[in-house]
């Protein structure tokens, strides 16, 4: 059946729906008791103001409901009155009464931005001020949330979400909670872009939750739908429930599994079109120890479909992708538990019902296999190239160097990266390290190999005399330290060749005191010494005499 046949059709059972719509959320309706105390709300014959029922709890007064549920111009004899309860005293718990939507508590109670990715800000309403879109951040009557390159996860007082896609302009008209009713009066303005919402069955009578657009409004009471405003146009995609959707005062219901436009340019027209069904998904399994995963669907002729990842506690999107395949490759999530949804898209590319199931990532990291440089190796370069092997396809890798087995402090490192080779982060100097490969997977499980150690050759500098002291027959000499040296060989010679050594000491300072026989000369040199097997070289020799 074609897409305007559907229209059509639709078209004529829509005001059939449209009353169905009505009569389900009119003021007469009832609901059962639900949460606690809460119940619905049933009118008194011949007063059509809309009601909250009201359960009282054991030993709870009338004037105990009144001072906690009543806006302070409305009294327990006013609700007595409304009751017709001439004896308060005799309520006990589990008894009912009415209270007028009018008469309760109405509290602002704002909005809770519960994840954030990518650019964007809140715009204040009380001041204008501007703030990054950070998680944790209270939202009120008033703020806007604009999206660049970002999206954002609202949730709001009454546990319903609303995502904001990139480039988005929304603003929270009002977000208001009728005391302990479990009501909410929710007014969302989008100028401009895309959300999509997850809205909580509301409480009948006084409860709304609204989201206007430039040429449009939809009114819903507790369903999964996306709206996109761009150019004056409104498209509407409903997933779950029903919307009242349509020009200011010309809504219709639209139904799960259908999608609504509203051009500002036609506004009497809304051209409604059924959605793509949902795929047929392969399962997979609930918890998934390694990744990737490929998640496979029937080929259904659509000409795309878009795959989507969400979190599946704040509902904030972690991948979307779109294919011309029947399968995609699940990979690079960190651990937690996901919602994972496939669309079919229509030729416009809409996207349709998805199919939906969750997952569990729960990836245990795998110590890598060192390769090179072998154990104990010398190695020539101070940047000698490191390798490894992963034994994981879903694992990131970093290199650390240090001058200690234990790795208490870094000398070099690399980025996390999916290779498995890397440079270090800086030359080494000359001597012995220790090297080792840390791998992570899912965000938190970490891996580490085994250190291995490693030479690097060189040579070390000279050390250099740089002042003599003499004193009667003493002589203090002052040599230039050497940072990689852990001591230093001093020679005492009758000649400038040092082939008559008349004293050899090692030191672990840069000064030595040496006795000397006055009227003789002397020559003096140091060479700085290594625990590893560097090679070093003599300082230039010093001449030494005492009258």
């Amino acid at each position: 059946m074609h897409d305007g046949m559907i229209a059509a059709g639709i078209n004529r059972v829509l005001p059939t729906l449209l009353a169905v719509f009505l009569v389900c959320t009119g003021a007469r309706a009832e609901l059962p008791v639900t949460t606690g105390s809460h119940a619905g709300y049933a009118a008194p014959m011949g007063d059509d103001r809309p009601e909250w029922r009201y359960s009282l709890q054991a030993g709870e007064s009338l004037s105990q409901v009144a001072s906690d549920l009543l806006s302070p111009q409305y009294t327990s004899q006013q609700l007595a009155q409304y009751n017709r309860i001439g004896n308060p005293a005799l309520l006990k718990g589990g008894d009912r009464i009415r209270i007028p939507l009018l008469w309760l508590k109405r509290q602002p109670e704002p909005a809770t931005l519960v994840a954030a990715s990518g650019q964007g800000y809140i715009r204040l309403g009380g001041n204008g001020q501007t703030l990054p879109l950070e998680a944790s951040a209270l939202l009120r009557a008033g703020d806007e949330v604009v999206t660049q390159s970002g999206n954002a996860t609202l949730r709001l007082a009454d546990g319903s979400t609303v995502r904001v896609h990139p480039n988005s302009h929304l603003i929270l008209n009002r977000l208001t909670q009728y005391g302990r009713s479990g009501m909410v009066d929710t007014r969302l303005r989008l100028e401009r872009g895309q959300v999509s919402t997850e809205v909580e069955p509301l409480v009948e009578g006084g409860a709304r939750f609204e989201i206007e657009t430039p040429s449009a409004v939809s009114a819903v009471r507790g369903t999964r739908f996306s709206l996109e405003s761009t150019s004056g146009v409104s498209r509407l995609r409903v997933t779950e429930g029903t919307v009242a959707f349509g020009p200011i005062g010309r809504s219709q219901p639209i139904p799960a599994g259908y999608s609504a436009t509203v051009d500002a340019r036609t506004p009497r027209l809304l051209d409604i079109r059924r959605l793509p069904p949902a795929p047929q998904t392969q399962p997979l399994p609930d918890q998934l120890t390694r990744l990737p995963v490929t998640l496979a669907w029937a080929d259904d002729g659509a000409p795309a479909h878009q795959l989507e990842v969400f979190d599946a506690e704040t509902g904030h999107p972690v991948l979307s992708r779109r294919t011309q395949d029947t399968s995609m490759d699940l990979g690079q999530l960190d651990n937690g538990r996901y919602r994972v949804q496939v669309s079919a898209l229509t030729g416009s590319g809409v996207p349709g019902l998805a199919s939906e199931q969750e997952i569990d990532v729960a990836l245990q990291a795998m110590a890598a296999e060192l390769v090179s440089p072998a154990p104990g190796a010398t190695v020539d370069d101070d940047m000698p190239e490191f390798r490894w092997e992963l034994r994981s396809s879903n694992e990131v890798a970093r290199l650390e160097v240090s001058e200690r087995e234990d790795f208490g402090t870094l000398v070099a490192s690399s980025e996390w990266a999916e290779d498995t080779s890397a440079l270090p982060s800086r030359p080494l100097s000359p001597g012995q390290y220790y090297w080792r490969v840390v791998t992570e997977a899912g965000g938190n499980s970490v891996a580490s190999t085994e250190p291995r150690a490693v030479v690097v050759n060189g040579t070390l500098p000279p050390a250099r005399i740089i002042n003599i002291n003499y004193i009667d027959s003493q002589v203090r000499i002052f040599w230039q330290r050497v940072d990689t040296a852990n001591n230093y060989l001093l020679q005492l010679a009758e000649d400038p060749s040092f082939r008559n050594i008349v004293k050899e000491a090692t030191v672990g300072d840069t000064t030595a005191a040496l006795r000397l026989i006055p009227g003789r000369r002397y020559f003096v040199r140091l060479k700085a010494l290594s625990e590893g097997p560097l090679a070093s070289r003599w300082g230039p020799g010093r001449e030494l005499f005492i009258e």
